[in-house]
């Protein structure tokens, strides 16, 4: 019995009577037998889920960052960013030349496009987060937006806060339900209240600000997370692993540091309302 599997949205289409495309890899038998489907076969699907990428209130440079088919949902963002007068930049990174999504699309719609993939076969040779610093100083960045893997999600967030970035972010992890009944996406984020819960991605994500995303913790329910044993109802100190009334560097959403917030992008929820 093959179980439900979670797609971000490539693009809607009012055509032949209205078309919702997907994209992803053949990899495991779910989407092997998804990819041998033809025109009018019939799918139950269940949709649209959790919650999409905010959008700034004003016109900014936005950097779109991608790896991989995770590279999919951005180029609808990029259509809604350019709607309300922002500049797009995309960078672009997979491990070869034939995993790369959307580089012809990039260069035609961005402002500027950089590909990277580890093995060197198309753009850059390494990984996009090498490239990142200077696109940012280049483009003068005013928000990113990531899709990627989770290491490299954390890495993002780690150099947009050395230049006081907001970073929105697409989690990717494991998504069993999608409706929040499993638990079984759960991640570890901090609240602007600097209060740690334990979300669910398919209902309170996948997209979070990046800064407030626990990444040493990911997989683990942090001691000091909302109604873990020997939580002590305080902000989370250094790092993510810090006592009551603990400082919060980096941006963390720890007492007495507030989120950094430019060109109009707010945290995803107020305080108190992971749930």
């Amino acid at each position: 019995m093959l179980g439900r599997r979670a797609f971000a949205v490539h693009d809607v289409r009012p055509d032949h009577g209205g078309t919702v495309e997907f994209v992803f890899d053949a990899s495991g038998p779910g989407t092997r037998w998804l990819a041998t489907l033809h025109a009018r076969d019939v799918l139950d699907t269940v949709g649209p889920l959790g919650r999409p990428f905010p959008l700034p209130k004003d016109p900014s440079s936005c950097l779109l960052l991608g790896v991989g088919y995770g590279s999919a949902p951005l180029f609808a963002l990029a259509a809604r960013l350019k709607e309300r007068g922002s500049s797009i930049d995309y960078l672009l990174g997979a491990q070869s030349a034939d995993r790369v999504f959307g580089a012809l699309t990039a260069r035609r719609n961005g402002r500027s496009a950089t590909v990277a993939t580890s093995d060197g076969s198309f753009g850059a040779r390494g990984p996009v987060t090498l490239l990142l610093e200077q696109i940012i100083r280049e483009a003068r960045t005013d928000v990113i937006y990531a899709s990627a893997p989770v290491s490299v999600l954390r890495e993002v967030t780690a150099i947009a806060n050395r230049y006081a970035i907001p970073v929105q972010v697409s989690v990717d992890v494991p998504m069993a339900c999608g409706t929040g009944v499993c638990m079984g996406c759960v991640l570890p984020v901090t609240g602007t209240d600097g209060i740690t819960r334990m979300v669910r991605s398919c209902v309170d994500g996948p997209v979070f600000r990046g800064d407030l995303v626990r990444w040493d913790d990911m997989g683990t329910i942090p001691f000091d997370a909302l109604g873990a044993p020997g939580w002590a109802g305080g902000p989370v100190g250094p790092g993510g692993n810090g006592g009551a009334g603990s400082p919060s560097p980096g941006g963390y959403g720890g007492a007495g540091s507030p989120p950094v917030i430019r060109g109009g992008v707010g945290g995803i929820v107020p305080p108190g309302q992971y749930g």
